[in-house]
């Protein structure tokens, strides 16, 4: 009796199915096979998929057909083992699953009589030399990646804010890709803030421009690839760490770990509403004068309109009247707003403050550096308890990661400390300009477009008692600005005092801005 074959063809990539070379090479010896040996065809599939594993399209699609007409095939024919399978271990559950459904595999070029037990010693050989192959070149792979990682070079898919380039000589790099790289660094830097959450930030980063999901934003959040930085992986003996790469970061790592310490939890992050209802700007930004939780608010329908209100949640009654409230922040805020006039007396004063109180910052730069050569020491002396065998490598490497963590951490500060201050004067007029925007912010409807800018002025929430507003620290360079506005006053008023006479040192924290009158 004539037996019945489907003929199985697999090329492992995709330019070889579009090509077809290997495809038509392989019909063509199979076709012939059954027209020697007169063995009838009655499918050929075609198969452009990894044999690593049997979830494949159309392998799957033959075993469906094969239940469905059982007893309408005899054989599949392929020409070699490795068409087959390149995984042992699932190759012999599948020549069983095939057996019960009363078919028999066979490769043309490696012909095996199967019910000769001997000969599954040779297919045990096929069968393993294309897995040993797969493997070798997927270790080869991996060593090279990891030496690159090593050398600072990204060769994996580049991430938000960045795109892969090839050089002259096929070296693959990657470099920065704007918009993106802009809104990421946008991203950073309003996490660090800790007023709205990571998913928060993601939605208003859509809103931008980038098109990640959920989890990609996450994901790189977390990595210090944006700081320049890469990670090598823990593998065998050797420890994870991170290794300066190539490429151009687009934060610094002083930032990075900022942000760290944020999705970490180790800061606390306020969290108010991305939405802001255009009644209720201040939302998230007061806290309650009775129990001190952050106010929510909403609006309640009156008899002829709807009337907003600040209020307090979870058994507190407090309450006030959002348009109070709102006219009275507008008086309030307008007692910083500089006056043009007088911008380039600003800008020398508190350029001057802000020389005098960096001197401080040589202090923690020293103390740093002291603790940068604390860990260091200890690090050297557990490397010198592992030689003397006093310690074992286990707990070795706990103790360099957690120190060397910390060392990252505090260099990274340290850094941030170092930073050019060349365009401090560029930023302060920049900044003097934002305040110019107070005039215009309720009357022009941008109250709520300026939320950062009244979270810049007010680093800490602000409570309203009914009379006015309390806050326990208030940005510093506004806070000298309010008192040259005084000064200024004074001297319209007739009086003699210089505005130079000013202190250049700002006051400390706990500083209350004067309650408005209502």
């Amino acid at each position: 009796m004539k037996q019945i074959a489907d003929l199985y063809v697999r090329v492992s990539t995709d330019e070889q199915a579009d090509k077809g070379y290997s495809q038509r090479n392989q019909e063509e010896v199979l076709k012939k096979y059954c027209q020697i040996n007169n063995i009838g065809i009655r499918d050929i599939i075609y198969e452009d998929h990894s044999a690593k594993t049997f979830v494949r399209p159309k392998w799957k699609l033959l075993l469906v057909n094969l239940k469905r007409f059982k007893n309408k095939t005899d054989l599949v024919l392929f020409t070699k083992w490795d068409r087959f399978s390149r995984n042992a271990g699932d190759a012999y559950q599948m020549i069983n699953t095939l057996r019960k459904l009363g078919v028999e595999p066979q490769a043309i070029e490696q012909p095996l009589d199967l019910s000769v037990p001997e000969n599954k010693m040779m297919l045990a050989f096929y069968l393993a030399v294309p897995e040993v192959e797969n493997d070798r070149r997927a270790l080869n792979v991996f060593h090279g990646m990891r030496r690159a990682k090593k050398e600072g070079r990204y060769v994996s898919q580049a991430p938000i804010g960045y795109v892969n380039r090839t050089k002259d000589d096929g070296s693959k790099y990657i470099s920065i890709k704007e918009p993106e790289a802009s809104i990421m660094r946008w991203a950073f830097n309003e996490i660090a803030k800790g007023i709205f959450c990571t998913e928060d930030i993601h939605k208003m980063a859509r809103k931008r421009g980038i098109k990640t999901g959920k989890h990609s934003f996450w994901l790189a959040v977390r990595n210090p690839l944006y700081c320049g930085k890469i990670r090598v992986p823990q593998y065998k003996d050797e420890e994870s760490y991170l290794v300066n790469g190539q490429h151009e970061a687009i934060i610094s790592e002083e930032l990075f770990y900022k942000v760290q310490d944020i999705v970490d939890g180790r800061k606390k992050v306020i969290r108010p509403k991305v939405e802001t209802i255009l009644e209720l700007p201040l939302r998230g930004f007061l806290k309650c004068p009775v129990c001190g939780k952050v106010l929510s608010g909403s609006k309640s329908k009156g008899r002829k309109k709807y009337y907003a209100y600040y209020h307090c949640y979870k058994g507190c009654t407090h309450r006030s009247n959002a348009d109070e409230v709102n006219h009275l922040f507008i008086q309030e805020l307008l007692q910083y707003a500089p006056r043009k006039e007088y911008k380039k007396v600003y800008s020398i004063i508190i350029l001057e403050a802000y020389k005098e109180q960096t001197k401080e910052r040589q202090n923690e730069k020293a103390q740093l550096l002291n603790q940068i050569k604390d860990y260091e020491n200890r690090l050297t002396k557990a490397r010198d308890l592992l030689m003397t065998n006093q310690i074992d490598s286990a707990d070795y490497r706990d103790i360099k990661s957690d120190y060397g963590d910390k060392l990252a951490r505090l260099q990274a500060r340290y850094n941030g400390l170092n930073t050019d201050d060349n365009d401090i004067e560029k930023l302060l007029n920049q900044g003097i300009e934002n305040l110019f925007r107070i005039h215009s912010i309720y009357e022009n409807s941008e109250f709520v477009a300026c939320r950062d800018l009244i979270g810049s002025i007010y680093p800490e929430n602000l409570i309203f008692d009914g009379m006015g507003f309390r806050t326990t620290r208030i940005n510093e360079a506004v806070q000298l600005m309010y008192l040259i506005n005084k000064q200024l006053d004074s001297k319209e008023k007739g009086t003699n005092q210089k505005c130079f006479d000013l202190s250049l040192m700002v006051g400390d924290e706990g500083f209350e801005p004067p309650t408005p009158s209502v």
